[in-house]
């Protein structure tokens, strides 16, 4: 019996290590969202990229935000805000990139 508790013990299933989720772009979207919401008081409306940021192991979110609700909804204003997140998805600093008309085509 007592054999039988120790090979349970030190069987390759409890003996791994639970590793930390590694955080991606996924999370980092999601972060970014958060988080500029929280500071300007806007609701995001998506994320039109992900990138891992040139100078660190973080991410750069460009975040695209409803700055003004209009009727039709062709007319209201939206944001597309540059968002630096640390590697742990901290924000570090934010920056308005673009302000367009939500009927607009890209230019």
């Amino acid at each position: 019996m007592a054999d039988q508790r120790s090979a349970r013990a030190t069987s390759p299933t409890r003996a791994r290590k639970k590793t930390a989720p590694r955080k991606g772009p996924e999370h980092a979207a999601r972060a970014a969202c958060q988080s500029l919401e929280g500071l300007i008081g806007h609701r995001a409306e998506g994320v039109s990229a992900v990138r891992r940021s040139d100078d660190d192991d973080g991410w750069c979110v460009v975040v695209d935000v409803l700055e003004v609700p209009r009727i039709p909804d062709t007319t209201s204003l939206l944001a597309s805000y540059e968002v630096q997140l640390d590697k742990a998805g901290e924000l570090q600093e934010y920056r308005r990139v673009r302000r367009y008309r939500r009927g607009a085509a890209d230019e």
